[in-house]
């Protein structure tokens, strides 16, 4: 089982993260936190780095279901979703494969909701 799911756009960067945006609030996720990762890496280590952002997403329901079934889940919480400009006009957008990170935690509860979060990150990915 691969750890993420992906597409590829000839788009433009910021065109991407608002589109990747719409299209997670449409699943019912928010962007908890927004790291760029090129400008963070140029102020800590003065590194020129490509352009890339790191999406916390969140689906507050489905995330208070998995909270409930497993509380160390958060550990793995928010789902990741990255872009990143592979070069100019081609952008890559991944998302973690939630099943993929919970094949460890051994909890039924905790499978179910993976799966619905699988499908809708799934979802958002396809749709770009």
């Amino acid at each position: 089982m691969n750890y993420y799911f992906n597409k590829t756009l000839n788009e433009d960067f910021d065109k991407v993260i608002e589109k990747v945006t719409e299209e997670l609030k449409n699943e019912g996720f928010g962007i908890l936190t927004e790291i760029d990762v090129k400008e963070t890496l140029k102020k800590k280590l003065d590194v020129d780095f490509k352009k890339y952002k790191i999406l916390g997403a969140c689906n507050p329901p489905y995330a208070h279901k998995a909270l409930e079934a497993e509380d160390k889940i958060g550990t793995m919480l928010p789902c990741n979703v990255i872009v990143q400009e592979i070069e100019e006009g081609t952008v890559e957008v991944a998302a973690v494969n939630p099943m993929a990170s919970m094949q460890a935690v051994e909890n039924e509860k905790l499978t179910e909701v993976a799966d619905e979060i699988t499908s809708r990150l799934k979802h958002v990915i396809g749709k770009l």
